[in-house]
């Protein structure tokens, strides 16, 4: 039982961190788009000239 002690506050503690890391995240552009990292590696043009 007093383990809960410890790991409930831990526990939350980690659950608002991985919050506060997604929305950063979020903010900082990072799903913006999605698409186009994997059509460039198809477009991609490595052909000597």
């Amino acid at each position: 039982m007093e383990s809960l002690i410890l790991l409930v506050p831990l526990s939350v503690a980690v659950v608002f961190l991985i919050g506060w890391v997604f929305w950063r995240a979020l903010e900082g552009g990072q799903f913006d788009d999605l698409e186009r990292p994997a059509r460039s590696i198809l477009e991609d043009d490595d052909a000597p000239r």
